[in-house]
């Protein structure tokens, strides 16, 4: 009985986001023409995929050493490696999974023992993947032919973007420690220290949260010229600023919980967000479902990753 209570709210959220994709491609396939999706596939050259799809892979094995390095390589890096691939599985693939930043986490604290220091870097290493985002896509607005004044206020967007993502390691854990002090009965006060004590050494670390933003900065600059080369191939011509920053808004948006890793999500949004630059909509789609297809395939990979290594896909993490 406990463990169907644990099992079914879980699965009613993934069939929720499963139900949220499956109705958002509904509407559009009902609204961009099936057959010009099915052509823009074809034109795909399969060396393209299969090339795209080992970059990929590449680049997220970059992503682990990122994660790894925020964690100070406590642990080792198969184990970091192993951890970042489960974490992919579980965002793409498995029904009724904890999301893949807690899954990644909570096979590093088997490891580490240690909830702050995971805790910490879980939170630094997404807030870092997301102003990464930020930057492109405020970067990419800023070089857009069509930008004008909202190039200006791109840059001024992104500076805000930067300071609100220092304030993480130099206000939140003030914060924290206010509130533990105030509220020492409050559930969870231990792990508010710790977690405040590791962000304020990742924040006495600046060099290494720029040299992490840099990275992740390349890492995700390239997922998005290997998305273009997809486009590309597809018909799309859009230039490519205005692609990165559709890319990387569309990628944002589709953190949202509302479907099955982004799935049907990100298509509408980017095909959407590129509209005003006359992409063709099919064209868009085509290249964002040739990309999901390399992420689930990704994703897999990090099934087969997780089941060779033995490791189980949801260790215990520590509660109060």
């Amino acid at each position: 009985m406990a463990r169907s209570a644990t099992v079914s709210p879980a699965l009613r959220k993934w069939i929720v986001r499963a139900a949220g994709s499956a109705t958002i491609l509904g509407v559009i396939f009902w609204m961009v023409p099936r057959e010009a999706i099915i052509e823009g596939f074809a034109r795909i050259p399969p060396a393209l995929f299969l090339a795209v799809f080992a970059l990929f892979v590449a680049g997220h094995v970059v992503a682990a050493a990122k994660w790894w390095n925020i964690l100070h390589r406590a642990l080792r890096f198969p184990v970091a490696l192993r951890a970042h691939f489960a974490g992919l599985t579980a965002n793409l693939c498995l029904p009724g999974a904890a999301g893949g930043d807690t899954v990644r986490a909570a096979i590093a604290y088997a490891s580490l023992r240690d909830f702050g220091k995971v805790a910490a870097g879980a939170a630094a290493d997404r807030l870092i993947d997301m102003v990464a985002l930020a930057c492109l896509c405020l970067t990419g607005l800023a070089l857009s032919d069509d930008a004008g004044d909202g190039g200006r206020m791109a840059v001024m967007a992104l500076g805000l973007v930067l300071l609100a993502g220092l304030s993480v390691f130099y206000v939140l854990p003030w914060v924290l420690l206010w509130l533990a002090e105030r509220f020492p009965r409050l559930p969870g006060h231990a792990h508010a220290l710790n977690l405040a004590a590791a962000l304020t050494r990742l924040g006495r670390a600046p060099g290494l949260l720029f040299v992490t933003l840099g990275i992740s900065v390349l890492v995700q600059g390239g997922f998005i010229v290997l998305n273009y080369l997809f486009a590309k191939s597809v018909g799309v011509t859009v230039p490519l600023a205005a692609w990165a920053f559709a890319w990387a808004l569309a990628k944002v948006i589709a953190v949202l919980p509302v479907s099955l890793g982004g799935l049907g999500l990100r298509e509408a949004t980017l095909a959407a967000l590129l509209a005003p630059y006359g992409a063709d909509a099919a064209h868009v789609v085509t290249a964002g479902l040739a990309w999901q297809a390399v992420l689930f395939l990704t994703g897999g990979l990090g099934g087969l990753v997780l089941t060779l290594s033995g490791a189980k896909l949801r260790p215990a993490m520590p509660v109060e």
